[in-house]
């Protein structure tokens, strides 16, 4: 690898690595991260390759700091939203503002190709368990693949989901790379995602970070990713594994 200067690697995990944080990957030195960017795919017939464009970017931001029953706040979301904000110059949806019904109109009515979730969300594998908590209920995975599949049969669609929380990664052998694979086969082009549940300060200083990244036009998503969690690594306390390495980009790495 080192002789033909390879920089990405790109896996096709199956069964039980799917849940393998392969950027923290140890050889008694150096984590795999700290020498290659690295994407995941469910198959590479889902992957559209084709880099992010800066001038076509446009971000919808929707998260919830406020608890529920049976989910506890997480007060780090609207300092993540504002730092993604002031990168991206998103539409943000904060707690009450974030409703089921505001967030499908948002996909109906404006063309995004950028939308970040910061939310809890639970996958089970009965689908109707399977949701993304908006502030007046869960948001179904019926609900997100439709506004998914709407932005598909635009002349940008959707490049990239993110979603902020937990779990989101994880699926049975039936469900792929659960919520993310559901959200590529919908449309999505890239997913970024995670394996475990992770604080929220960790995962905003993160994306905000990725987010920053990705403003270098020639920086693919894998390669902003590696950035980001390299810069978290640095962090004295954040910079072990278990705050950096369940972030997984899935599907277009370019």
């Amino acid at each position: 690898l080192t002789g033909q200067t390879i920089t990405t690697l790109v896996f096709v995990p199956d069964g039980v690595l799917h849940t393998i944080p392969l950027s923290a990957l140890y050889d008694g030195q150096h984590f795999l991260i700290e020498r290659y960017a690295i994407a995941t795919v469910p198959g590479l017939r889902l992957v559209d390759p084709r880099p992010l464009s800066p001038e076509a970017r446009k971000m919808l931001a929707v998260g919830m700091s406020q608890g529920r029953p049976g989910f506890p706040g997480l007060p780090k979301v609207p300092q993540e939203l504002a730092g993604i904000l002031r990168v991206e110059h998103s539409t943000n949806l904060l707690n009450s503002a974030f409703s089921r019904e505001r967030f499908s109109r948002e996909l109906h009515e404006v063309d995004y190709t950028m939308v970040h979730i910061a939310s809890h969300s639970q996958l089970g594998t009965d689908p109707s368990q399977s949701f993304v908590l908006a502030y007046d209920g869960p948001l179904s995975l019926d609900d997100l693949e439709g506004s998914i599949k709407l932005a598909r049969f635009r002349d940008l669609g959707l490049e990239l989901l993110t979603l902020s929380a937990c779990q989101t990664a994880v699926g049975d052998d039936s469900a792929a790379l659960g919520m993310a694979g559901l959200a590529l086969k919908a449309g999505a082009r890239s997913v970024l995602a995670t394996l475990w549940f992770i604080s929220d300060e960790a995962s905003g200083q993160l994306v905000v970070e990725f987010y920053k990244q990705l403003q270098n036009g020639s920086m693919s998503k894998a390669r902003a990713l590696q950035a980001a969690q390299l810069k978290l690594m640095e962090d004295p306390l954040l910079g072990h594994p278990a705050y950096w390495a369940p972030f997984l980009l899935i599907g277009n790495w370019l």
